[in-house]
């Protein structure tokens, strides 16, 4: 299928289901950090996938300015485990920033990552705002985009 963005209203129950699915396999059972996962901001953002044969491969959620933070946001960032190496995640990222780019013009983006995943977003162009801090007993850094 390709890539798919879409805004939560304009989600069928099924990918719903498989959005939510892929996040709970990958934050909740692979890194095993119970959290609500269901937190509020679904409702507010945009959904950007990648489908390979009916699988949700890799995903993120793209949230407009205010909700999570001043500035856009990206969260919930994935490629599924058998997806991996693939280079799904920075075509992932180019998505997810072009789209911000043309639906939240001028605003900069602010990301809470993974400190292992510092370079990765860094090769993106987000400086580190923060130290690092532990979010669920995983070290992590807001880094931000600026525009």
């Amino acid at each position: 299928m390709g890539w798919v963005i879409k805004r939560f209203n304009e989600l069928t129950i099924q990918e719903l289901y498989s959005v939510l699915k892929e996040r709970t396999q990958v934050f909740v059972v692979e890194q095993n950090c119970p959290y609500l996962e269901a937190d509020g901001k679904d409702l507010h953002s945009c959904h950007l996938y990648y489908e390979i044969n009916g699988t949700i491969a890799a995903y993120a959620r793209l949230l407009p300015p205010g909700i999570s933070f001043k500035e856009a946001s990206i969260g919930r960032v994935l490629v599924k485990a058998e997806y991996r190496g693939q280079g799904l995640a920075a075509q992932l990222m180019n998505h997810a920033l072009e789209f911000i780019g043309k639906v939240h013009t001028g605003s900069s983006v602010k990301i809470q990552a993974q400190e292992y995943l510092r370079n990765f977003y860094g090769s993106f162009g987000f400086e580190a705002v923060t130290d690092t801090y532990l979010e669920d007993g995983i070290p992590h850094l807001d880094m931000i985009l600026r525009k």
